[in-house]
């Protein structure tokens, strides 16, 4: 997946992600400091909204940064984009739109 930057070690990374339902499905970008906690939130429904009302489980697509501002400024970027942007996106990185998360255990 896509990296903005490099940190250091004392610094922490920032994750922007988006999860679908399943390939060519409903989409859902976020962005977190804990990308592991985060996406296994989604995945068990532990939080009520969006993800757990249209089961939109599958890690897609995700992004390091160094520094929050640029993630949320990148999030926010990603959530404009139109929906075929997004899909593009997905599929340079992840053509057979794997859910990803077994990769980060």
């Amino acid at each position: 997946m896509a990296s903005a930057g490099r940190y250091r070690k004392d610094e922490k990374p920032y994750y922007v992600y988006m999860l679908a339902s399943r390939r060519n499905g409903t989409l859902y970008v976020g962005v977190t400091s804990d990308l592991l906690k985060r996406v296994y939130q989604h995945r068990n429904d532990s939080v009520a909204g969006f993800t757990r009302t249209y089961h939109v489980h599958r890690l897609v697509y995700y992004e390091t940064t160094a520094d929050v501002a640029s993630a949320i400024s990148r999030e926010k970027q990603l959530e404009a984009w139109k929906r075929d942007w997004k899909v593009e996106l997905i599929q340079k990185g992840n053509p057979e739109w794997k859910d990803l998360y077994s990769n980060l255990l």
